[in-house]
C-alpha cells in the first residue's frame, strides 16, 4: 500500500500508518474547536485516538497471533481513519481456524475492557446523579480518559462483531455457516448480509454522520471482492500451473541487447521474458524494465534483467501461486518441471484461463 509510514515490528509483523490517518487526526482537531475546544482539549482528544489506535493494533496482534498458531503469518498491519487492516498470506480455510482467527481480536479487546474495569471507580460514577455525573465526564482527568477508553473498546467488540462481512462478525458468520455447507455458499451469504448492512449504513450515514459513508463503502467493496476471490478459489481448485501456464516463450540470453528486446515485444505478444545461459536460467526481464531502457539500445540484457526471482513447478496448484503475486515483487515466474524450464506463468494467462473455464462451467 502506497504512502504509509513504517513504525516498526512487532512479534514478527510489520505496523504501518496510512497517510489518510493523518486526516482523521486533522478531524477530530477540528471538531474540538468546533465545540469551543481549547489546545489542551484538542492534544487530549488527538491523546484519545492514537491510545484507541493502539488498542486496534493489539487487536490485530490478535489475528495475527491465533493464525501463527495455525502456521499462517502476517505481513503487516495498516492502520487506517477507519480501523486496521491485517494482511495475512492467506485466509484460514478451515471453519474452526477461521472462527478462532475472527475472534481472537475482539477478545483481545474484551481483555482491555476487564483491565481497565479494575482502574475506573464506577461505584464512584454510579452514586451520583445525572447532572453531576455528566460535569464529572467532562474533565479531563486521567480516570474520565480511561473511562472513555473503556467504552471504546466495548464499541469496537460491538461493532466488529456485527455480521457485516469482511469485518471480524462477518467471518465469524462464514465460519460457522461452513460447518454446514460449502465455503462459496457461505461467503454468498455472509458477503451478501455484509452488502445489505453496508447500505443501511449508507442511508444512516446521510442521517446522522458521514464517516458511515466510508465504512459503508469499506464493507461493500470488501464483501464483493471477498466472495469474487473465494468463488475464483473454488474454480481453479485441482488445476495445475503446467494447465495454465506459456509454453510458447522466447527465451533471452545475456548478452542480447535491448534493440533486439524492443524488437521481440513489437513482433510478438510477449512482454516479460526468461533469460538463459547455458540452459541455466539466470534472471527475467520484465516490461516495465524494457519500457525504462528502451531508449538505450546497446545495454545488454545483463544489466537490465532481475536476477532474483522465483520459479514454480509444473504441478504446483494455481491457487497457491496467486499468493506469490502479493508476496514477490516481479510477476512473472518461470515454470519448471523435473528442474527444467517447461514455461511461464503469470497473473494475465491465469486470468485468461479463469475465463475459460468460467464459460466452460456455464455452459
Amino acid at each position: 500500500m502506497k504512502g504509509v509510514l513504517k513504525l516498526g515490528r512487532i512479534l514478527g509483523t510489520s505496523i504501518e500508518v496510512h497517510w489518510t490517518f493523518s486526516l482523521l487526526l486533522l478531524w477530530i482537531a477540528y471538531l474540538d474547536f468546533q465545540r469551543g475546544g481549547n489546545l489542551n482539549s484538542t492534544l487530549i482528544s488527538i491523546a484519545f485516538v492514537l491510545v484507541l489506535f493502539l488498542c486496534v493494533v493489539l487487536h490485530e496482534l490478535g489475528h495475527a497471533q491465533m493464525a501463527k498458531r495455525f502456521k499462517i503469518n502476517t505481513k503487516k498491519i495498516t492502520l487506517l481513519p477507519i480501523g486496521g487492516v491485517a494482511t495475512m498470506e492467506k485466509i484460514p480455510e478451515k471453519p474452526k481456524q477461521e472462527l478462532l482467527v475472527a475472534i481472537a481480536g475482539p477478545a483481545v479487546n474484551v481483555v482491555i475492557v476487564l483491565l481497565l474495569s479494575l482502574v475506573v471507580p464506577f461505584r464512584t460514577y454510579f452514586s451520583l446523579d445525572i447532572a453531576n455525573l455528566e460535569t464529572l465526564l467532562r474533565t479531563s482527568t486521567l480516570e474520565v480518559f480511561l473511562f472513555y477508553l473503556l467504552m471504546a473498546n466495548v464499541m469496537l467488540v460491538i461493532f466488529n462483531l456485527i455480521p457485516a462481512f469482511p469485518m471480524d462478525g462477518g467471518r465469524v458468520l462464514r465460519a460457522l455457516l461452513s460447518f454446514k455447507m460449502d465455503r462459496v455458499n457461505a461467503t454468498s451469504i455472509a458477503a451478501g448480509l455484509g452488502q445489505f448492512l453496508a447500505i443501511l449504513f449508507f442511508i444512516l450515514g446521510f442521517i446522522f454522520n458521514p464517516f458511515l459513508i466510508l465504512i459503508a463503502l469499506f464493507i461493500f467493496i470488501g464483501a464483493q471482492s471477498e466472495y469474487q476471490m473465494v468463488k475464483q478459489n473454488a474454480l481453479l481448485k485441482g488445476f495445475k500451473a503446467k494447465e495454465a501456464m506459456l509454453t510458447k516463450i522466447s527465451l533471452l540470453k545475456p548478452n542480447d541487447t535491448m534493440s533486439e528486446v524492443v524488437k521481440l515485444v513489437l513482433d510478438s505478444t510477449e512482454k516479460d521474458f526468461v533469460v538463459v545461459d547455458n540452459e541455466n536460467i539466470v534472471g527475467v526481464v520484465l516490461n516495465k524494465d524494457i519500457i525504462k531502457y528502451s531508449d538505450k539500445p546497446s545495454m545488454t540484457v545483463k544489466d537490465v534483467m532481475q536476477t532474483t526471482f522465483k520459479t514454480v513447478d509444473a504441478s504446483e496448484e494455481i491457487n497457491k501461486i496467486f499468493g506469490l503475486f502479493g508476496n514477490e515483487r516481479n510477476g512473472f515466474f518461470p515454470v519448471l518441471e523435473n528442474k527444467k524450464l517447461v514455461g511461464a506463468i503469470d497473473l494475465t494467462n491465469i486470468s485468461e484461463f479463469i475465463v475459460f473455464k468460467s464459460k466452460i462451467i456455464q455452459t
